[in-house]
């Protein structure tokens, strides 16, 4: 999913200030973020073998992921491919983000939660807003699993339409299949990629096995798909 540097935008504590919690809210929102699989907190991180298959071009590599700031990728590229090497870098910074361990209190436990829309029949289920983390955060939740984000990034904002998820040996819920529309901040659609994952379980962790992105931009389709194989725990 889209990565963002919270630090980068302003107004968050005036707007933190004058908005209340809504408990109700809160706590719907708190059961899906311990409903969703992460890496546990004692993860030692691990190292892999990694295969970039870019429309059809392969490049061969490594990746050991210690933790969300520590990580270390090798992957040779020629220097006309330079944005290829910074799409892999993104992407993997991106899933260890998302995936490491991380308590409700310092994610958007954090910030003031209220609903959005009243009670209705939406297909992706209530609207909550976050309010103070400078990107007009919005979700929508369903079936205890967050199924929509919406971030407003002031040029770009961006929406996630989560559309598959798996149950992981815990019972939590791990997410296969995702689409991102991007748009201007005049709302024009900008680009569109469409994520399908699928991962390995080692050592009671579920660890990244392979991510397939097709991307629609300017009317041109790219597919790219990341392989990590001979996956090892770190000591």
């Amino acid at each position: 999913m889209p990565h963002h540097d919270q630090s980068s935008h302003h107004g968050a504590k005036e707007e933190q200030s004058n908005v209340q919690d809504d408990p109700a809210a809160k706590e719907l929102l708190r059961q899906a973020f311990e409903s969703t699989s992460r890496w546990s907190k004692d993860f030692p991180g691990f190292g892999a073998e990694l295969l970039c298959n870019d429309n059809g071009e392969i490049y061969k590599g490594s990746v050991e992921i210690k933790s969300r700031q520590e990580k270390t990728i090798h992957l040779e590229v020629p220097e006309e491919k330079k944005a290829l090497g910074e799409w892999v870098n993104e992407s993997i910074g991106m899933m260890t983000v998302h995936r490491a361990w991380r308590s409700f209190e310092e994610s958007d436990g954090k910030s003031a939660v209220t609903f959005g829309d009243a009670p209705n029949d939406h297909p992706l289920g209530r609207e909550i807003l976050i309010h103070g983390d400078g990107m007009a955060s919005r979700y929508r939740i369903k079936d205890n699993r967050i199924q929509q984000i919406s971030r407003d990034m002031g040029r770009m904002r961006f929406t996630i339409n989560i559309e598959d998820a798996m149950k992981t040996e815990d019972g939590k819920s791990l997410t296969t299949q995702y689409v991102v529309f991007y748009f201007t901040g005049d709302n024009k659609l900008m680009k569109v990629d469409s994520f399908s994952d699928e991962h390995h379980l080692l050592g009671g962790n579920y660890l990244p096995a392979q991510r397939q992105v097709i991307s629609n931009e300017g009317g041109n389709v790219t597919v790219r798909v990341l392989e990590f194989k001979g996956h090892r725990l770190l000591s």
